[in-house]
């Protein structure tokens, strides 16, 4: 489908509030939506992309949130670091959370890489955060954009494009999958990129990549400090049913874990609507109980 649907542009005709955070000591872009005395959510993009991955949601979610989408460092319009622990980005939302002064508690949600520094964050400073919503994150294996940045060509070198035009056409997505949405793809293309000498290139630091497989995420995992629920694609390739059931255990069998269907690993671009309507789901449950006593999830 190349012609948006109108709930598509009336969305992307909510424009956010925009901010720099001094974050773990760095620039750090924010976007906003919603009013102030709302609960509050925080969504982390996954990696090579950045806080316009959530622009087309963001408002289907802020009629009952304060709704905040942080640009990590070495992504998008933030700055940028040498080196990039995943403990370094769960800093940085940390200090995103601290800046914005919500009523309670937020929700963090992360997407895929962004899911690792929810997990992250939920360990070290969960008793800052409401919970923490995984969105198709795997532990276990990699995330998929950091086994591309080791092993694979696509994020080590970014090119170079003439043109926007031009850069949308080699706009993919790692991992490989279909996606029928070509009005969200062509968004997410043409808000990636920036102006170098010579064009067009992607917004994220090649060195994103470097330090990620470092952190032993089953042990964050299992030490969460927060609420946290599991939302995966039925068909992803990243986290398949056993991986799901392996993060299960680490998480006591106490996290809700739900299923997309006929989504993949990008289940925010090839199926935005299922995704909201799981994640305020989740949410309106979590409204109505309270959490967990500080020692893992509830």
């Amino acid at each position: 489908m190349t012609t948006a649907p109108g709930w598509f542009t009336s969305a992307l005709a909510v424009r956010p509030a925009v901010r720099f955070v001094e974050a773990a000591g760095c620039r750090v872009r924010v976007l906003e939506w919603g009013e102030r005395e709302r609960p509050g959510l925080v969504l982390v993009h996954g990696g090579a992309a950045h806080a316009e991955w959530w622009s087309f949601l963001a408002p289907l979610l802020a009629n009952r949130y304060r709704v905040l989408a942080l640009d990590l460092s070495g992504h998008g319009d933030s700055g940028t670091r040498e080196i990039y622990p995943r403990r370094l980005w769960a800093d940085e939302v940390r200090d995103v959370i601290a800046d914005a002064g919500f009523v309670a508690p937020p929700v963090l949600v992360g997407h895929s890489m962004g899911g690792l520094v929810a997990i992250v964050a939920a360990a070290l400073h969960g008793d800052s955060l409401g919970g923490a919503i995984l969105v198709d994150a795997p532990v276990r294996r990699p995330d998929p954009e950091s086994q591309e940045g080791e092993r694979g060509r696509a994020f080590r070198n970014p090119k170079v494009y003439p043109d926007v035009a031009t850069a949308r056409e080699h706009f993919r997505l790692i991992p490989p999958q279909p996606c029928e949405n070509r009005y969200v793809l062509d968004h997410i293309a043409e808000t990636s990129l920036r102006e170098v000498h010579g064009g067009v290139t992607w917004k994220f630091d090649p060195r994103v990549f470097v330090v990620a497989r470092r952190e032993a995420m089953h042990e964050h995992l299992a030490n969460v400090r927060c609420r946290v629920a599991v939302i995966r694609g039925e068909k992803s390739d990243v986290v398949p049913a056993e991986t799901s059931e392996y993060m299960y255990g680490l998480l006591r069998r106490s996290a809700p874990i739900v299923e997309i269907p006929e989504a993949y690993h990008h289940l925010l671009l090839d199926q935005p609507l299922a995704f909201v309507a799981a994640l305020r789901a989740i949410l309106a449950d979590w409204e109505h109980s309270l959490p967990g006593s500080g020692e893992g999830t509830e």
